[in-house]
């Protein structure tokens, strides 16, 4: 079996997190996020800021909550913590970017 590369995680992430509330709703949000917002699925963790937009754009301010949901389920793929900043708002692309980051740190360092 083949080490999973941080985009196959982030998108698994995704999904499982979309599951969550129910498969016709996540196969609404991806068709809308590839159709009206011009993300498909496989381009997400290149395009996670428009991805982001995407989200606030259907969810509005529920986006937050599924933010976090794949954000929690990302960190726990990845075998870190998940660390809030309770000094600044929650920034999504920058947990994903962070994460990216401690995910290829900690495969270089094996």
């Amino acid at each position: 079996m083949t080490e999973e590369t941080f985009d196959e995680i982030l998108l698994a992430a995704v999904d499982e997190s979309l599951s969550s509330l129910g498969q016709s709703v996540k196969q609404a949000v991806f068709f809308h996020l590839e159709n009206k917002f011009k993300v498909p699925r496989s381009e997400i963790p290149k395009r996670i800021g428009d991805f982001a937009n995407g989200i606030e754009k259907i969810f509005g301010l529920g986006a937050q909550f599924l933010e976090i949901l794949i954000m929690k389920k990302l960190y726990e793929k990845i075998g870190q913590p998940l660390q809030w900043s309770k000094t600044k708002e929650f920034a999504f692309v920058d947990y994903v970017e962070t994460a990216r980051r401690n995910y290829v740190t900690k495969k270089k360092d094996k």
